[in-house]
């Protein structure tokens, strides 16, 4: 089992000075790379605090200078915010002065409140579709030069300038949830992140299970890395676990509100929605979120991460934001580090 590290620049509240979360974030990923950590991914969010992330490449640009051998992959690009040219030059410059560690994540977008902002008009469901055209146009860019007359986009013959210094392109991925998602990955090739929220293990056995209903469907296709994400806190005492639940539940209860649009945004922050006004509130009790989220003793995550091994995970994702503390939040990471990731050697 591979293990890679998501972590954002957070802020839960504004108590909380901006360059100490860029130095903060910074410093956990010298800390995977240095840990045996294979990737370190950035997402793209916009005008929210709790995710800054106006550009992953940038991001990871930033993080190349300071890493030697992690790779650096974008979880995701949101394909509906880009342009075809922008998006294959800026993926194929990080590739270029990060020395050929770009891992090249797209997705389709996650919330409906960005989708009102950075593309006016567009329902967050149908986002798929952009994904669908400009994967294919971006890697005809990395190629060569290319004409484009689609749906969405159209442009007249041009080229990805640089291009990758991987070839014939950077590793692909793409995230998935639905069935149609899932067979889209394995017929083109792609490799899969997953992402089961704070849902109990029959939602990853769930994934498994779409995942190999798409490779019966293409047999002749290879079988893709399939990753999973989970929240993460290790710490030294079992006591100690109501801290990272705690945690959780309040940057939950702001995810809550821009996952199902329900509430407002103040100047970046998003208003809590108390847990108990929600339907599926079950899912953020606190014995739950113990059980169904990768928390535990570093014994404890380790019995948890066999039984993701078994059902079929290639690679765990370490999902670090979720309005913990730093101090705890490094002092997790080097129990992993030093404990879990040895463990699956």
């Amino acid at each position: 089992m591979q293990f890679h590290l998501a972590i954002n620049l957070e802020r839960i509240d504004d108590s909380i000075d901006m360059r100490a979360v860029a130095d903060h974030t910074l410093d956990m990923v010298r800390m995977a790379d240095q840990g045996g950590f294979h990737i370190a991914w950035a997402a793209e969010h916009h005008a929210l605090e709790m995710t800054i992330a106006p550009n992953p490449f940038q991001i990871l640009t930033w993080w190349a200078q300071h890493t030697e051998r992690i790779r650096l992959g974008t979880a995701v690009a949101v394909a509906p915010y880009w342009h075809p040219i922008r998006l294959a030059g800026e993926a194929a410059f990080t590739d270029l002065v990060s020395g050929g560690r770009l891992e090249f994540g797209i997705g389709s977008g996650a919330y409906q409140r960005e989708f009102d902002r950075m593309r006016p008009g567009l329902r967050q469901t149908e986002g798929w579709r952009y994904m669908h055209e400009i994967l294919p146009a971006v890697k005809a860019l990395w190629a060569g030069d290319y004409a484009h007359e689609g749906v969405f986009w159209s442009f007249p013959l041009a080229t990805s300038v640089p291009k990758p210094l991987q070839q014939p392109h950077p590793p692909i991925w793409v995230s998935a949830r639905a069935p149609q998602t899932y067979d889209y990955a394995v017929s083109q090739g792609y490799h899969i992140n997953s992402w089961p929220l704070t849902r109990d293990f029959s939602e990853a056995e769930l994934y498994k299970s779409r995942l190999d209903e798409a490779l019966a469907a293409h047999p002749d296709m290879p079988r893709p890395t399939f990753a999973m994400m989970r929240h993460t806190a290790l710490y030294d005492n079992a006591d100690d676990w109501e801290v990272p639940v705690r945690a959780a539940q309040r940057q939950l209860s702001q995810f809550e509100n821009l996952f199902k649009n329900l509430g407002d945004v103040e100047n970046g922050f998003p208003r809590s929605i108390p847990l108990d006004q929600l339907a599926n509130r079950g899912e953020y009790d606190p014995r739950m979120l113990r059980e169904n989220l990768m928390f535990g003793t570093p014994e404890e995550v380790i019995e948890k991460l066999r039984r993701y091994e078994a059902l079929g995970v290639d690679a765990f994702i370490y999902y670090a934001s979720m309005g913990l503390g730093h101090a705890e939040q490094k002092r997790s990471l080097e129990l992993f580090c030093e404990q879990v990731i040895p463990a699956f050697a």
